[in-house]
């Protein structure tokens, strides 16, 4: 016998008003955020190629980093309110991190030659136009301040566009390094600090791409959310009184910030009568603690062992019976 415990209904129709409206602004506030760094992006692009600035161009892919955050966020939005089907039971929210892992990899492709770049300009300094260069750079700090300060109220609330929004704050201390070397080639005419910026925004830009990749990996690979200790959660589903145990217990991640879980809970014969009452307790403090609100609770399972707590799967031919132990 199963429970399924849904709390959040994504049905368009039945969301709240001010849930609705939420949204509106939250959708708002990234399209105007994703134009404003889209317009940076090309203004840093083209000047890194017209002032032959390596570290601009390196900063314009930092800045494409937030251009694509900024698309996920308003992408997601948009997914999460898409209904589940035939086909794709649990929607399309893995798209996100799907794409995620693929920007991530392509961009440390794109910091790799950038840094080759910067190595060789090094060894042989290449003029730069450092006026135009701290020109661009004061711009693109300008915009990203602002956006930062336009997605503030939201980020502190959504873990989303909290995501965005820090995309956007890295990119604004990559652009003050940015002015900062066009300052020291102004005033000295080491032309070597621009490769150096430049190089130092691609350790900012491995880093932040790594964790991307990592996390996303860990997602894909079903792996337990960073934010759960099992420890913890098998604790809250044998608390209830009447649960003697629990096994084939799984904890996972549909998209970057949607837990599910699926476990065997054995409640003992005098207690079954409350099976619902224990399923509903559990689940309430799964929500509430854990942000794990969507659950499939077992409550009887015939030939399952219960000191396996995680229910190892075994791969089985099809056409076969009996039950993955």
């Amino acid at each position: 016998m199963a429970v399924h415990d849904h709390d959040h209904d994504h049905s368009i129709h039945e969301e709240p008003s001010h849930t609705r409206d939420l949204d509106a602004q939250v959708k708002k506030r990234l399209l105007v955020s994703i134009f404003l760094t889209g317009v940076i992006f090309l203004a840093e692009f083209i000047g890194g190629l017209y002032t032959n600035s390596l570290a601009l161009m390196s900063d314009a892919a930092h800045v494409f980093m937030d251009v694509f955050a900024l698309s996920l966020s308003f992408f997601a939005i948009y997914i999460a309110e898409m209904p589940p089907t035939e086909k794709r039971t649990y929607g399309l929210h893995r798209v996100e991190v799907f794409v995620s892992f693929i920007n991530s990899f392509v961009l440390l492709l794109i910091t790799a030659y950038i840094f080759y770049k910067g190595a060789l300009r090094l060894l042989s300094p290449e003029p730069v136009e450092s006026v135009g260069v701290l020109v661009v750079a004061a711009l693109g700090l300008a915009v990203n301040l602002l956006v930062a300060m336009w997605l503030h109220h939201y980020a502190t609330s959504d873990l989303n566009v909290r995501s965005a929004f820090m995309h956007v704050v890295g990119d604004a201390a990559a652009s003050v390094g940015v002015i900062i070397g066009a300052l020291i080639i102004y005033y000295t005419g080491w032309y070597q600090a621009d490769p150096l910026i430049s190089m130092l925004i691609c350790v900012i830009i491995v880093n932040g791409a790594v964790k991307i990749i990592r996390e996303s990996s860990h997602i894909l690979l079903e792996g337990v959310p960073r934010e759960i200790d099992l420890g913890r959660i098998k604790s809250v589903i044998l608390a209830p009184e009447g649960v003697s145990s629990v096994h084939s217990l799984h904890v996972w991640s549909i998209c970057h910030n949607v837990f599910a879980l699926s476990a065997h809970v054995d409640i003992i014969p005098t207690q079954r009568y409350r099976m619902g009452e224990i399923f509903s307790e559990i689940n309430e403090v799964l929500a509430h603690d854990y942000h794990i609100h969507y659950t499939t609770l077992q409550a009887e399972c015939s030939g399952c062992n219960p000191r396996d707590t995680f229910g190892r799967i075994a791969h089985k031919e099809r056409g076969h019976g009996g039950h993955l132990h």
